[in-house]
């Protein structure tokens, strides 16, 4: 792979070019992990951009968090990442809480209730003004089973986590004292 400096749907003007890939060229394909030493514990997010033969890797590390956020938080910075609106984008992630929260309509019902005993109300906020930007659909993996992308996010993910400098989850080391 070589770095290369041209206008994308990436919010970076850097990305990496790679051989074209099976994706279709119509699609963005959003492959997420988080990671968390300890539930809480020092945590990580790792996220696979690929639009064509464009492709971006995104990780970020965190002192102190839990493994759902860094999930979360996944597919926030990938969704963040995007430069334009309306597009389609299919998000793999091997978490059921993401997923299901989605596709079993958890989060409308969370909204129309008013967030009362959700947890990570303050990314799911984040989260559903970036999902009505796009026409977003979610598939889930297994995860730890052989999946190239998602075991290359959990590598950035773990790799994240365990960086010395680490970044602080404001929302959630306020809402634990």
């Amino acid at each position: 792979m070589n770095i290369v400096q041209k206008e994308s749907f990436f919010a970076n003007r850097y990305e990496m070019k790679t051989e074209p890939t099976t994706a279709s060229s119509q699609t963005v394909h959003l492959f997420t992990d988080g990671a968390c030493r300890g539930n809480p514990g020092p945590g990580g997010y790792g996220a696979i951009l690929r639009y064509g033969n464009h492709e971006k890797e995104l990780s970020e590390g965190f002192r102190k968090t839990t493994n759902n956020r860094m999930e979360l938080m996944a597919v926030i910075k990938g969704l963040e990442a995007l430069k334009k609106d309306n597009l389609n984008i299919v998000v793999v992630s091997d978490s059921e809480y993401v997923v299901n929260a989605i596709k079993k309509g958890w989060l409308l019902n969370w909204e129309k209730k008013g967030w009362k005993k959700v947890k990570n109300v303050d990314l799911w906020k984040q989260f559903i003004g970036l999902y009505k930007k796009h026409h977003i659909t979610f598939e889930w993996i297994r995860g730890h089973a052989g999946h190239p992308e998602n075991e290359r996010c959990d590598v950035l993910a773990v790799q994240a986590a365990s960086e010395r400098k680490l970044l602080i989850d404001h929302e959630y080391e306020a809402n634990q004292k």
